[in-house]
């Protein structure tokens, strides 16, 4: 495999206009960050795996079919009998902002266990990724662990997306420190400027991200700064990119993950040492472009940019 991710998969209930009684319709979209990931990787021609666990309910299957219908590998997925699957309510601004109302109290994604990671997968892929919401509960944070410890002892290269939801931590502090520890693990990392700011305290982001090498020595770190564009941090380089700002958003969700996907797609093909500022400009322009693209569209995991609509939107 190419990538292999774990984390959360759920279901994004995202609005879709009102019902003739006036009602509010949302509609159940296949999502959770790391899987939204894994589905743009495979637009762009990648071998991907999901390690995850879903409710044994009807969410649970449709988000498991779902999933297969991208292409991705679901060996590593497991089913919980006694915990429903994951639901996530996505009430959208009128700037395309979100936000979410979370039904995981627990979520079956929070039930999987060290014992049920399948580390065949995780030691023959290229990349490792993973996010912070596999560490909001004791049982899946050990998961998480035993997981990237199997990927670094095989020289996996580990990448991360802090991807905080405020709403999920018992505490701000424990968000923070399960994050730190991600930081500390990973080799590439794209992370937002609110979390740069939630982590070092600093609104400028070269500021923010200065000390975050200092502290974390991350060899390759990608900043996502919404309609500000985005940065790239390695080897005392910094390459920005403008973005491509559009009139027809209709949501942002699943903009970070297209990004991160981007990002990898890029290390697959170029790694991360030795890069040139040229080629890593031509990366953001090209994750830029293709998040704008799914802002224009309700979900995510189903309907991720083919490589030439990319494309043609920077063209």
């Amino acid at each position: 495999m190419d990538v292999v991710a774990l984390g959360e998969l759920l279901i994004d209930f995202t609005e879709n206009g009102t019902s003739a009684q006036d009602n509010k319709l949302f509609e159940a979209n296949p999502g959770g960050a790391p899987c939204n990931v894994l589905a743009m990787l495979q637009k762009l021609g990648h071998q991907t795996a999901f390690i995850g666990k879903v409710g044994q309910d009807a969410f649970g299957r449709l988000l498991v079919d779902a999933v297969k219908e991208q292409g991705i590998d679901t060996t590593g997925v497991r089913y919980d009998d006694n915990v429903h699957t994951t639901l996530a309510f996505v009430q959208t601004a009128a700037d395309g902002d979100r936000d979410f109302s979370f039904y995981r109290n627990p979520g079956a994604d929070m039930m999987l266990t060290a014992d049920e990671v399948d580390l065949s997968l995780v030691r023959n892929a290229k990349i490792f990724h993973f996010g912070s919401l596999s560490m909001t509960d004791k049982i899946c944070e050990n998961a998480t662990k035993h997981a990237i410890a199997a990927a670094k002892e095989a020289g996996v290269l580990i990448s991360f997306d802090p991807n905080l939801r405020k709403p999920l931590w018992k505490s701000m502090d424990d968000a923070k420190e399960k994050i730190s520890w991600g930081l500390s693990q990973c080799d590439i990392l794209k992370i937002s400027d609110d979390e740069i700011e939630f982590m070092t305290g600093e609104k400028d982001i070269k500021t923010g991200v200065k000390k975050l090498i200092d502290e974390y020595h991350i060899p390759f770190i990608c900043a996502t700064m919404g309609k500000n564009g985005s940065m790239a941090f390695f080897d005392g380089h910094i390459v920005e990119a403008a973005p491509f700002l559009r009139d027809d958003t209709v949501e942002t969700t699943g903009a970070g993950d297209t990004f991160c996907a981007c990002l990898l797609h890029d290390v697959l093909e170029h790694g991360i040492n030795d890069r040139k500022d040229d080629g890593v400009k031509k990366m953001l322009t090209f994750a830029n472009a293709a998040a704008s693209l799914i802002t224009t569209r309700k979900g995510a995991l189903r309907v991720m940019p083919e490589k030439g609509e990319v494309e043609a939107v920077i063209k």
